[in-house]
């Protein structure tokens, strides 16, 4: 059976960094989120406009059915994507029978930080606290773990790495 791992969290949590990391530690196939979004959505939080649960929808159905295809093929994978709320999650859940959230989790003046820093990205920082308010930490009954950001990113998909290994 495949592994799929999903390094969710806000915007400038280190998603992507930490999952094409884990990715390339362990040699699986890697995809970023950001990538599947339709035009519709990049354009409506280019002009600051937070993503509803419509505007959401499409694209998660899609990451899921990519999750699927890789399912079929017996292909392992990491997944960069924000995954705020429970019912996101649980629409990606079913992509595969196992799917493993790795939530990088800081307060949001850390991550306001980082944000502010990085460049090149469609993501405006004054939609940050709009994700904090989405956001859903994972529940006890769902299969992940939480992870500090205030860790290196090399630390993370390490520490990730040792434990996707010690559950085979």
């Amino acid at each position: 059976m495949a592994t799929h791992v999903i390094v969710m969290g806000v915007a400038g949590s280190g998603k992507s960094t930490v999952a094409r990391l884990l990715a390339d530690r362990l040699g699986l196939r890697f995809a970023e989120a950001d990538r599947f979004h339709p035009p519709a959505n990049i354009a409506k939080m280019e002009r600051g406009v937070p993503l509803d649960d419509a505007d959401r929808l499409p694209w998660l159905t899609d990451l899921a059915a990519w999750i699927r295809d890789r399912e079929a093929e017996g292909a392992s994978t990491v997944v960069a994507c924000s995954a705020l709320k429970r019912r996101y999650r649980d629409i990606l859940r079913t992509g595969a029978p196992e799917v493993f959230f790795a939530h990088l989790a800081g307060t949001e003046e850390v991550i306001r930080d980082r944000l502010a820093a990085r460049s090149g990205h469609f993501f405006p920082p004054a939609l940050l606290s709009s994700q904090f308010r989405d956001l859903e930490p994972l529940q006890p009954d769902e299969h992940g773990i939480t992870l500090d950001v205030a860790e290196p990113p090399e630390r993370l998909a390490d520490r990730l790495a040792a434990l996707l290994a010690a559950k085979q």
